[in-house]
C-alpha cells in the first residue's frame, strides 16, 4: 500500500481509519516519524500481543543505532527506569515499587480518591459550561499521585507542563522545547529528591530513596528515573482515560443514561473506554536484537519497532463489532495497559481512579452533554498519548 498519512492534525483527532487500512493492508509496516526516522509500526491484535511479550525486542536505551538516536537529546538522562530496561534490571526495578500498586494496597486508596474528586467538582456546581479536562480530569490523578509519592502539590503545574511537552508531537520530531522540558523536569527532581533525603516521610519517593541510600539496590541516575516515570505515568494515562471516556460517553445517549441510572456497570465501561480510546496510542518503542518476523512480515535487526495499542484494540479478528461500544462485551482482554512484563503497574489505580470519576461526575452533573459538536473536539498531537485536548461541556 501507499505509505498511509500518519502524524497529522487529521491523523491525531481520528486515527482509526489509518489503522483499519494498516490491519487490512500491511499490519506490520514503515513508517517515518517526524524527525525522519523510520519506524515499524505493527497493527494487528495478535502481533501486537506477540510483540508486547518478545524478548527480542529490547527496550533498553542504546540497543540499537536508532534507538540511540531517538534517545539524544530528549530521553537521556530519564532513562534507567523500568519500562526502559529489560531483564534483570527491569525485574529488579519492577520489584521495588510492584507491592505499592497491587489491587489490594490500591483499593485502600479509595476513600481518599473520593474525597479528592469531591473536592474539584464542588466549584464545578454552579457553573453552566466547564472544559472537564482541565477543570477535572487533569488534577485528579495529579493529586493523586502527588500524595502517593510526597510531592509538593503547589508543583503540580510546572510537571504537568513538562510532561505534555514532553510526550508531545515535538519530542518525536526533536524539537527542543522536549530537551528543555526534560532538563527542566531532571533538575526539579534532583531538588526535590535532596529535600527528601534530608526530610523523609512516609511517601513512596522516601522509601526509593532509602532503598538507594541504605541497600544500594537503586542507583542515582535510577532514583531519578524512576521518580519521573511514576510522576509521568502516574497522570499522564489517568487523564486521558477520563477524558477519552467522557467525550465517548457523551457521543452516545443510551450508554450515557444506562451508566447514569446503573453505576453497577461503570467498571465494564472503564474497560470499553480503555479498549475504544486507548489513552497510550503506542507502546513505548522497542529495538529488534535480531530480525523478527509477525504477520509474515520481517522486521531487519537493529529496527525500531511501535506497537499500536489503539488499533490492536479494535482489530475485529479479537473483537466483533470493534468500533461498538458494548457494555456486556465478553473477554474483554484489550491491551491498553500492555502485556507481558511490562504491563503497567499502575492499571489497578488507574482502573480505580477512572471509576471514581465517573461515578461521581455522572451522580453530580447528570445531565452533562457536550458544548460543541464531536467532530470539533481536538486531540493531542503525539506518538504515544491519545487524548483529547479540552473537552467542553454543559452542565
Amino acid at each position: 500500500m501507499t505509505s498511509p498519512t500518519l502524524f497529522t492534525q487529521e491523523f491525531w483527532n481520528n486515527p482509526h481509519p489509518v489503522y483499519a487500512a494498516l490491519r487490512q493492508e500491511a499490519p506490520v509496516h514503515p513508517v517515518t516519524l517526524p524527525n525522519g526516522m523510520e519506524i515499524w509500526i505493527v497493527t494487528r491484535y495478535s502481533d501486537c500481543k506477540a510483540a508486547l511479550a518478545d524478548p527480542r525486542l529490547s527496550k533498553r536505551q542504546g540497543a540499537g543505532d536508532n534507538a540511540r538516536a531517538l534517545a539524544a537529546p530528549v530521553r537521556s538522562p530519564l532513562t534507567h527506569h523500568l519500562l526502559a530496561n529489560d531483564p534483570p534490571d527491569h525485574t529488579r526495578l519492577r520489584r521495588l515499587v510492584a507491592k505499592v500498586f497491587t489491587a489490594r494496597r490500591v483499593e485502600d486508596l479509595r476513600p481518599r480518591i473520593g474525597e479528592l474528586s469531591a473536592a474539584l467538582i464542588e466549584p464545578l456546581r454552579g457553573k453552566d459550561s466547564a472544559d472537564l479536562v482541565e477543570e477535572y480530569a487533569v488534577h485528579l490523578p495529579i493529586q493523586v499521585i502527588c500524595e502517593l509519592l510526597g510531592v509538593p502539590i503547589e508543583d503540580q503545574a510546572d510537571f504537568r507542563h513538562w510532561t505534555s511537552v514532553m510526550v508531545s508531537v515535538s519530542a518525536s520530531a526533536g524539537g527542543a522545547g522536549a530537551a528543555e522540558a526534560a532538563a527542566a523536569f531532571v533538575g526539579y527532581l534532583l531538588r526535590l529528591i535532596e529535600r527528601k533525603r534530608a526530610a523523609p516521610a512516609g511517601d513512596l519517593l522516601s522509601a526509593l530513596i532509602a532503598t538507594r541510600d541504605e541497600e544500594d539496590r537503586l542507583s542515582e541516575d535510577e532514583l531519578t528515573s524512576m521518580a519521573f516515570l511514576l510522576l509521568l505515568a502516574g497522570h499522564e494515562t489517568t487523564v486521558n482515560l477520563i477524558g477519552n471516556g467522557m467525550y465517548t460517553l457523551l457521543t452516545l445517549p443510551d450508554a450515557h443514561r444506562r451508566l447514569r441510572e446503573d453505576p453497577s456497570l461503570i467498571p465494564a465501561a472503564v474497560e470499553e473506554f480503555l479498549r475504544l480510546e486507548s489513552p497510550v496510542e503506542t507502546a513505548t518503542s522497542r529495538t529488534a536484537m535480531e530480525p523478527v518476523t509477525y504477520g509474515g512480515v520481517t522486521i531487519p535487526a537493529g529496527a525500531m519497532v511501535a506497537i499500536s495499542l489503539l488499533s490492536a484494540d479494535r482489530d475485529p479478528d479479537r473483537f466483533p463489532a470493534p468500533d461498538e461500544f458494548d457494555l456486556g462485551r465478553p473477554d474483554n482482554q484489550h491491551l491498553a495497559f500492555g502485556y507481558g512484563i511490562h504491563y503497567c503497574l499502575g492499571a489497578p489505580l488507574a482502573r480505580l481512579e477512572a471509576q471514581i470519576a465517573f461515578i461521581d461526575l455522572l451522580a453530580a452533573f447528570p445531565d452533562i452533554r457536550l458544548a460543541v459538536p464531536p467532530s470539533e473536539v481536538m486531540w493531542r498531537p503525539g506518538t504515544l498519548i491519545h487524548g483529547t485536548v479540552a473537552l467542553p461541556v454543559l452542565l
